[in-house]
């Protein structure tokens, strides 16, 4: 019984503490959040245009994602990997709680590249490119 407590104890440190490390990566997703929850008519509004996609699209992305951050990845990987957003939700799906890098990676978006730094600086939807709430590196400087 001790050495279960233990080794549960160890997998809830481990949970804890991997999910900070993977959206680290993405540290502009939080805001991203707030800012389109705070108007979700005007999000959708923003998805339309941004991709060019009608609310059919947007409300089956929508429907099966927790987060605003979360479609609008969708929505990008399959414009960057050029997949269709259905495959790309199933891949994230698939791979629920391994990281938007890993996804990227699995897309074909190859880490170190300039999509991968695009995609972890920051989003395009609110501020324009390469002006979200990155952390600097691998930003384009326009």
């Amino acid at each position: 019984m001790k050495v279960f407590k233990i080794i549960l104890g160890a997998a809830a440190i481990f949970f804890l503490f991997s999910a900070p490390v993977v959206a680290s990566d993405f540290d502009w997703i939080p805001d991203f959040n707030i800012r389109a929850e705070a108007d979700s008519s005007g999000f959708r509004a923003r998805l339309a245009t941004r991709f060019q996609i009608g609310d059919t699209q947007i409300n089956a992305v929508l429907s099966n994602v927790e987060r605003p951050a979360d479609a609008y990845m969708v929505l990008r990987l399959g414009e960057m990997s050029n997949r269709p957003p259905e495959y790309v939700m199933r891949e994230y799906k698939a791979g629920k709680g391994k990281g938007w890098g890993v996804l990227a990676k699995s897309l074909g978006i190859k880490p170190g590249s300039k999509a991968f730094h695009a995609l972890k600086s920051g989003q395009d939807l609110y501020d324009g490119p390469g002006k979200g709430k990155g952390k600097g590196k691998g930003k384009r400087k326009d």
